[in-house]
């Protein structure tokens, strides 16, 4: 598995970029690497990049006054290997708030797996439970439903590349969009069922994914796991003893408390 560091990402994007840099109070993996699932480029079957999130608090002049972070809030970075998406705090509170599967994993990665982490990071992390809720149900198996879908409905997707092409048209579906979709279904039914998401799935059902991304499982196979997980998860969310949704008062008042501390950081540290 590759290991990432911050030093890793090139110099001239955290330069460039105050998200990610300078304004960033949590800078973590996500997507294969996160879930233990990478498969090098090098690899006949490796179609992945170096996926990282960044969440930033900017400037008071963007919370006071009329400036604006990215488009709506994101900023999303592409150079070779390196995809990068931006999230402006307050935007990711407001995707956390409806349990989306992609910002809800970031409060729940391995302790190597931040590459920053700044007390204002920490505080969000800390109270991550705040999030796990009965609303996450529906942002996984929605998800879960759009990958589905994905798998055979077309083999050449816009977003792919040459390889993950070829790789589509030889097995006669899109082995990522299969992995991801009974990934998200075991996570989301997990989440139901503990209030807990496990994003690593390095001692969990890794080895299992890994085949279904190396297209070791035949497509009929895949649609009756994934229909079985639509089942499981369904009872999950109907048994499940989260609460329905967030409290948003909590919610607001840790909004405020994190922006506080990461300009009171940032002060401190530009002094």
């Amino acid at each position: 598995m590759r290991k990432v560091t911050f030093q890793d990402i090139p110099l001239e994007l955290v330069e460039k970029h105050d998200g990610l840099g300078r304004w960033a109070i949590l800078v973590g993996l996500r997507g294969s690497l996160a879930h233990g699932l990478y498969i090098r480029p090098d690899e006949p079957m490796g179609t992945d990049d170096v996926d990282l999130m960044a969440v930033c608090v900017p400037t008071e002049d963007y919370y006071l006054g009329l400036a604006q972070f990215g488009s709506r809030g994101t900023q999303e970075i592409a150079r070779g290997s390196w995809d990068i998406v931006i999230y402006e705090f307050r935007k990711y509170l407001r995707l956390l708030v409806r349990g989306n599967p992609n910002v809800l994993g970031m409060l729940w990665l391995r302790p190597e797996h931040y590459l920053k982490l700044t007390a204002a990071g920490r505080e969000l992390v800390k109270q991550r439970k705040l999030f796990s809720t009965k609303l996450a149900y529906k942002s996984f198996t929605g998800y879960a439903e759009a990958q589905q879908k994905g798998i055979a409905k077309d083999v050449f997707h816009g977003h792919m590349g040459t390889k993950r092409k070829e790789l589509a048209k030889r097995f006669g579906y899109d082995t990522k969009h299969a992995a991801h979709c009974i990934r998200l279904l075991r996570m989301g039914c997990e989440l139901m069922e503990t209030g807990e998401l496990r994003v690593d799935r390095s001692a969990i059902d890794r080895e299992e994914l890994l085949s279904i991304k190396r297209g070791e499982w035949a497509l009929s196979r895949i649609q009756r796991e994934a229909i079985e997980g639509f089942g499981r998860a369904r009872i999950a969310y109907e048994r499940s003893a989260l609460p329905e949704a967030p409290d948003m008062t909590k919610v607001n008042e840790l909004c405020v408390a994190v922006i506080r501390k990461a300009w009171e950081e940032r002060e401190e540290r530009d002094r």
